[in-house]
């Protein structure tokens, strides 16, 4: 291979710069133009599709001055384009902008899809839901035209908020050691013992009122100690005389608040069937009461309000769903398997809400933490399976909604895990009522709640994951193994966790 350097002037002769090229190959042949000689480089199919292009040394032009150009010169053939200077100056910078162009895309994907994941994966890793609780409250009628609350909350924060409240040191010690050594009888002992200190502080911030009139409480029997998703509990009975009888009572609480320090966005879950009436209600520090003659759309604003809450607050369905993302390959992928995904925890949520279905915590949790492991680990299998073609489909093996056959394996693993996520957010919820259409009505915003915030994140980082792909698609398959390969630790992090009860 010959390379020189001509100029537009017959009367010097031009200096040659060996070349060497595997990608191009060129020929040099003479076009007369106006008694002028140009040199004249063809680049080759092989070349343009490759991309590959070498430059030599430019030199001078002796003589006049004129436009130079760069030679690649074989074979005969004198079809070509003509490069000069400023051509070559012209694609130097073309490359310089394409990468640049590239550079900023990945930039900014890869900024925007951390800005929508982050702020939500703030919480602890062992719980996977933050330091929260949910205090749950029963109404019904009582003896001798008295309202009957029956309240149940963790007993570990009602020992430390009530002791703390009614300076009672001798309630933390021996409360603390009661739940330390996992003694359901000495845990109840302890609040027995300290029945006035316990009793101020819940009747202090939870309370009942009949038009505007103050009820007073009274404590009906024994505290006693149960469990919900393997968390002791404290229930505790409360009888509530009113000033006058009414067909309309308010309840108001503000159990365990954020300014004490040891929990935050606490919700208190009622359930209430009185003055006629039968529902649900969810208070929280923005919605802290409700009356049993409000409306129905106040009442399910509240439960969309706790659906949606509930998912934000969930770093394991955040991951769960940030790994669904990853690893889908086009947008019909993800919006099938997030409708799978909705379709199956919508039942299973609905059955065990209604107490039709019960599967114990100490089941339902490790399976969460192991599906986050499993439909990340799902994308990383296929990464090191099919290299820099793992988003690419199999076109033999296309079917309905042109899916193609580990599509629809991954579309039935994720509805199998999403009957088992649906178990999880009934048991957060923590109602599990007897069937009634007002509850069902509840139960299906919650739902709604959910899928509204679910939604928003597909909307919000699905697009930007395809930005990526398909400007830099190294770096798009190099940013879906990285989250993948990191939910996928988290998940097996909590699965041994959960398993270890630690």
């Amino acid at each position: 291979m010959a390379a020189g350097l001509g100029c537009g002037s017959d009367q010097s002769s031009p200096e040659l710069h060996p070349v060497t090229s595997a990608a191009a190959a060129a020929s040099m042949a003479t076009a007369r133009s106006g008694g002028r000689k140009a040199i004249v480089l063809r680049v080759m199919a092989e070349s343009a599709r490759t991309s590959s292009y070498s430059y030599p040394n430019s030199g001078h032009c002796r003589g006049t001055g004129r436009h130079c150009g760069i030679l690649f010169s074989i074979g005969s053939s004198a079809g070509g384009l003509l490069f000069t200077h400023g051509v070559q100056r012209a694609l130097a910078n073309r490359g310089s902008r394409m990468f640049g162009h590239v550079r900023r895309t990945v930039i900014v994907a890869v900024v925007g899809i951390a800005a929508a994941v982050v702020p939500f994966l703030g919480t602890g890793p062992a719980s996977a839901h933050g330091f929260s609780s949910t205090v749950y409250a029963k109404i019904t009628p009582g003896d001798e035209g008295h309202i009957r609350t029956a309240v149940e909350l963790e007993y570990d924060l009602l020992v430390v908020s009530a002791a703390d409240s009614g300076d009672d040191d001798p309630l933390f010690q021996e409360g603390t050691a009661a739940f330390d050594a996992g003694d359901s009888e000495a845990q109840a002992a302890a609040l027995h013992k300290h029945a006035d200190t316990t009793l101020r502080y819940v009747a202090d911030r939870f309370t009942v009122t009949a038009q505007g009139a103050a009820c007073q409480s009274t404590r009906v029997g024994d505290v006693t100690i149960g469990e919900r998703e393997g968390v002791p509990y404290a229930n505790l009975l409360l009888d509530w005389a009113c000033p006058q009888r009414t067909g309309e009572h308010e309840v108001r609480s503000g159990l365990f608040p954020d300014g004490e320090g040891y929990v935050k966005g606490t919700k208190t879950i009622v359930t209430y069937e009185i003055d006629g009436r039968s529902g649900s209600a969810a208070l929280d520090v923005d919605n802290p009461s409700f009356s049993t003659g409000q409306s129905w759309y106040e009442r399910f604003r509240e439960f969309f309000l706790l659906g949606a809450e509930h998912l934000l607050s969930g770093i394991d369905h955040i991951l769960f769903l940030l790994a669904l993302i990853a690893g889908s390959r086009r947008l019909r992928e993800i919006v099938l398997a997030a409708t799978s995904f909705t379709l199956a925890h919508s039942v299973t949520f609905m059955l065990a809400a209604l107490g039709l279905v019960e599967v114990p915590a100490a089941i339902v949790e490790p399976v969460i933490a192991l599906s986050i492991a499993v439909v990340a680990g799902w994308h990383l299998w296929g990464i090191w399976r099919r290299g820099d073609h793992a988003t690419a489909l199999d076109p033999a093996g296309r079917g309905h909604f042109s899916l193609d056959r580990s599509g629809w394996i991954r579309l039935g693993v994720v509805f199998c895990f999403g009957l088992v996520h649906g178990l999880g957010f009934a048991g957060a919820l923590g109602i599990d009522e007897a069937w009634s259409w007002t509850l069902l009505w509840s139960l299906l915003v919650f739902n709604v709640g959910i899928e509204v915030v679910q939604l928003a994140i597909i909307a919000v980082v699905f697009p930007l994951l395809i930005v990526l792909r398909r400007r830099a698609p190294k770096a798009g398959l190099w940013a879906t193994g990285a989250i993948s390969a990191c939910v996928s630790i988290m998940g097996l992090i909590w699965f041994a966790q959960r398993v270890s009860g630690s």
